[in-house]
């Protein structure tokens, strides 16, 4: 992925240029890795309740009327996705079963 085209934090990536604007896609990112609106507000540099414009803007356009199905539905989408992770066990595949970042909503 580009850098130019795609935000990474809290261990996800937006990619921009699918209908979210950026401040959008960062307090999306900020949500949907565990923040509250209050502590997206304060890392991102920005007052809560222009957080939550943000949030209300992006339902919106998604057609969504929850935070938890906003994320659901930024999956679904390819709005955002987890940020690639080094295979933790390269030597095989014990683990194969295991559902490792497995998003219930």
């Amino acid at each position: 992925m580009n850098a130019a085209t795609s935000i990474t934090a809290h261990g996800l990536v937006g990619l921009l240029g699918r209908g979210a604007a950026p401040r959008e896609l960062e307090c999306l990112l900020a949500v949907a890795g565990g923040a509250t609106g209050k502590e997206a507000a304060r890392s991102l540099g920005i007052t809560e309740d222009a957080v939550k414009k943000r949030l209300l803007s992006l339902t919106t356009k998604l057609g969504v009327n929850r935070r938890a199905a906003l994320v659901t539905k930024a999956f679904a989408l390819g709005l955002i996705s987890f940020a690639a992770v080094a295979n933790p066990n390269p030597e095989g595949h014990e683990n194969i079963d295991r559902n490792d970042g497995v998003l219930i909503a």
